[in-house]
């Protein structure tokens, strides 16, 4: 088997900065974790408390914490920073090759969608935001590595996509008809799931929109390469085209 990570995001239309932030460690004792926040409002200010929680996520987590212990420590360095006035959605990825599992970690409105060859589950358990409230914990589920296992986390610029011109996108359904249309690539899904919401808001997003796609397929290699490809625009700087 292999894992393929796959992360698509957009800021809000006219808003010079998204305060969606995402950041992949991997694990001191094998695998990988993604850690995506949601800043509470958009722009500058979002950006900033979007970052401080996944910066003290990805240092426990480097430091072998637990992706519960993460959450809630992450929660309370939030909450002490500034006062309990400000919030943020968190969801953590973890593959962990000691368990052999899927661990996922989540504090935020926003479902995770979970496909698999047997079964599909919406995590849509309620669940709170980060640094308001004092006893907030995370919602933790925990699935097997298995081959063709699909899960999607987003932001909720996706959840309220189209919903200014009177639709909603259904993400779920979306999800299984791409992969039943046969893109079963990570990355082609996060892209096309994006694209979607990005149309629905009529090419101006409502809000910043992130997409993270993590997927178990079979293994296309057997020569133990590793991949990371990373791309985002440059803004307009005079001499650079």
């Amino acid at each position: 088997m292999e894992v393929q990570i796959a992360v698509a995001k957009v800021g809000k239309y006219a808003t010079s900065e998204s305060g969606d932030t995402v950041e992949v460690i991997e694990r001191p004792r094998g695998g990988l974790s993604l850690v995506l926040a949601d800043g509470q409002r958009s722009g500058r200010g979002a950006k900033a408390i979007s970052n401080m929680v996944v910066r003290k996520a990805i240092s426990l987590l480097g430091e072998g914490v637990r992706d519960g212990a993460v959450a809630r420590a992450a929660h309370d360095y939030l909450r002490t920073q500034r006062g309990g006035k400000v919030s943020a959605t968190l969801n953590i990825v973890s593959v962990d090759l000691v368990s052999g599992t899927l661990v996922l970690s989540r504090n935020s409105h926003c479902p995770v969608v979970i496909i698999t060859p047997a079964n599909f589950t919406l995590l849509d358990q309620p669940s709170e935001a980060i640094g308001i409230y004092a006893w907030t914990k995370p919602v933790i589920t925990e699935l097997p590595l298995e081959p063709e296992t699909y899960v999607i986390v987003f932001t909720d610029g996706l959840l309220n996509a189209g919903t200014r011109h009177g639709q909603r996108l259904d993400v779920p359904q979306l999800a299984r008809d791409l992969l039943a249309s046969g893109l079963r690539n990570a990355p082609a899904l996060a892209d096309a799931i994006l694209q979607r919401g990005v149309e629905l808001d009529r090419g101006r997003p409502n809000d910043d929109i992130s997409v993270v796609v993590v997927a178990i397929v079979p293994k296309r290699e057997h020569h133990g390469v590793r991949r990371m490809t990373i791309s985002f625009p440059l803004p307009a700087v005079r001499g650079i085209w």
